[in-house]
């Protein structure tokens, strides 16, 4: 997740200064992410470095502290432009720990340590993200259906473990790994 697009887009509705960056990007994800303020400030001053943002004023608050309140640029609005276009994608993830280990475990000859086979380590794994989904339905219960970071985090969660359990499915119906393919 990218917070200089978060900011740039939380600027794109209005100004506002850094402190009320902080408070309104958190309120919007329902503190899924918590920042600093000082994450929030040296973001604000990347986005003014990039021209991508500028002082639009100050703001005098109630402790008489001046603050100065940002706005995007044209150039800003541009790029915030292109980010919502632009599709995400995961990265390819080319070192997932469960890949190596189940890699591992399917072309060790014998058993594992502690009299452990690969269909053990599957059904370990199977029952941990059976245990981890039960959970966050669970708690998901609890969560008002919205399109809320928090809601959203949650349900994405709950859709990955999903697809490990289908992943481990399909592992487990493959052929066995012999010698001359390691």
């Amino acid at each position: 997740m990218s917070i200089k697009f978060a900011l740039l887009s939380l600027l794109a509705e209005q100004p506002r200064s850094v402190g009320k960056l902080k408070s309104d990007f958190e309120t919007r994800t329902r503190d899924t992410w918590p920042v600093n303020v000082g994450q929030v400030y040296q973001t604000v001053q990347r986005l003014a470095r990039d021209g991508l943002i500028d002082v639009a004023g100050t703001d005098t608050g109630a402790s008489g502290r001046h603050t100065e309140i940002y706005a995007v640029t044209d150039e800003g609005a541009e790029e915030l432009s292109a980010w919502w276009h632009e599709p995400v994608l995961p990265p390819p993830n080319d070192r997932d720990d469960l890949v190596i280990k189940t890699a591992m475990a399917a072309s060790t000859t014998g058993l594992l340590p502690d009299g452990m086979d690969f269909a053990a380590v599957l059904h370990n794994q199977r029952l941990a993200v059976l245990d981890e989904l039960r959970t966050l339905t669970r708690k998901k219960a609890d969560v008002p259906p919205s399109t809320a970071a928090d809601r959203l985090q949650l349900e994405r969660r709950i859709f990955d473990l999903e697809s490990q359990i289908r992943w481990l499915d399909q592992v487990e119906a493959l052929p066995p790994t012999t010698a001359e393919e390691n």
